[in-house]
């Protein structure tokens, strides 16, 4: 059965059919419908004999057995966030079958090839992120907090996760799942405007970016909105407002694809009638260089010292999360290059800003690389989310010859 890239795109389109409607992709993980996915994925692999089986994370496997123990993991997740996209997610699965079913009819490969359908990978129902992946890599460290988590019909995650067969005391035994693994590919949309600004159809993944993540609080004095004279104010909004004008300065002079974002803003009393007596906000701030994103940190909370200095307020911060830059191997960087341009003709390498499986794989101390396809407008998460067939069947094929460059590399 030789590589069939247009057959991809039929799946694909069969899947969105299958698991969507009017309002976009409906697979959210732990429901029926994303049940309903992976059974279908089932189905789809079944003529590779490969072995399917699940792990105790849920993770979904499908194994062909080499000449070598040594795995190549190809995959991502199935999964989806609620009203998604057509491609987000399924792209990385269904591509890596039809690689799958090209190596399972060339007979007995060199080495293992496993492709995986991590589970949860959006975090859409319950806020947790990577689950499934970061299960397998050991590092879903915080157990206790996930107990707690419940989604918004008030079901607990552990309770959801036991009718599909997953205890969440055992789902880092995964653990095992990654010892014999050697290099991981994944192909992903790009979901940004990067390489349909440079008019490209495939790219390569350096890496992903750490983040910081805090939680901002300024505190000043509630007063009467008619008779507090502006110079006499200690404005708390004031002081967030500045320190978000800011901080697009702050990524600008960073570079090298620096983000910041303020994303919320929460302010009491909250009335059109009083001077804004607190104000809490959130940062979101990513790069793929850790000393450039600790410097991103540091001129932050220069700012917002400034800034409350200058409304006469109190500031505090918390940190709510953060996630150290992941780089990818030079060497699968350098074969993912070549693959991408013999099939494409140019290749460009960027980091991705959103996380992926791949980062936790990564990680674990995994070889790990990924591949970008075009995204129309750079919208993702949305059922306007888009690619051109033609990219996504040159999408295929790259990663077909990242396969057979790393097999090669790992006999």
């Amino acid at each position: 059965m030789p590589l069939d890239p247009g057959r991809t795109v039929a799946e694909l389109r069969e899947l969105q059919e299958l698991t969507g409607d009017e309002n976009g992709a409906q697979r959210v993980a732990w429901s029926e419908t994303w049940v309903q996915a992976k059974e279908w994925l089932a189905e789809k692999l079944a003529s590779t004999k490969a072995e399917e089986e699940t792990d105790e994370a849920g993770n979904q496997w499908f194994t062909l057995r080499g000449a070598s123990d040594r795995a190549l993991l190809i995959g991502g997740h199935i999964d989806s966030v609620p009203n998604g996209g057509w491609l987000d997610g399924a792209l990385n699965v269904v591509a890596a079958g039809e690689v799958l079913r090209r190596i399972a009819e060339e007979g007995k490969p060199p080495v293992t090839v496993r492709l995986v359908n991590w589970a949860d990978e959006e975090g859409a129902r319950f806020g947790r992120s990577l689950f499934g992946s970061s299960a397998a890599a050991g590092s879903m460290i915080d157990q206790d907090e996930l107990r707690t988590r419940r989604d918004t019909d008030g079901e607990a995650l552990p309770e959801v996760l036991s009718r599909q067969g997953v205890d969440l005391d055992r789902a880092l035994d995964a653990r095992s799942q990654l010892e014999k693994a050697a290099a991981y590919l994944e192909l992903h949309i790009e979901q940004g405007p990067v390489l349909e600004s440079l008019g490209l159809a495939l790219g390569v993944v350096l890496g992903t970016f750490g983040v910081e993540r805090h939680q901002i609080t300024f505190r000043g004095q509630a007063a009467h909105a008619g008779s507090t004279p502006m110079d006499k104010r200690r404005d708390a909004l004031g002081a967030a407002a500045k320190l978000a004008l800011e901080i697009r300065e702050i990524a600008k002079r960073t570079g090298d694809g620096a983000v910041c974002t303020m994303g919320s803003c929460v302010t009491k009393p909250g009335i059109v009638t009083s001077v804004v007596e607190t104000c809490v906000v959130l940062l979101d701030q990513r790069h793929l260089d850790p000393h450039k994103l600790a410097g991103m940190l540091s001129e932050a909370k220069e700012a917002s010292e400034r800034f409350a200095r200058e409304e006469d307020v109190d500031v505090e911060w918390e940190r709510v999360w953060a996630i150290e830059p992941i780089l990818f191997d030079e060497e699968l960087v350098e074969l993912a290059d070549e693959a991408v341009k013999e099939v494409a003709g140019q290749s460009h390498r960027l980091p991705s800003g959103p996380l992926h499986d791949a980062a936790e794989v990564s990680r674990a101390g995994v070889s790990t690389v990924m591949v970008f396809v075009q995204s129309l407008r750079g919208l993702s998460h949305t059922k306007l989310e888009d690619t051109k067939p033609e990219h996504l069947e040159l999408a295929v094929q790259a990663l077909d010859r990242l396969a057979s460059k790393t097999i090669e590399k790992l006999s």
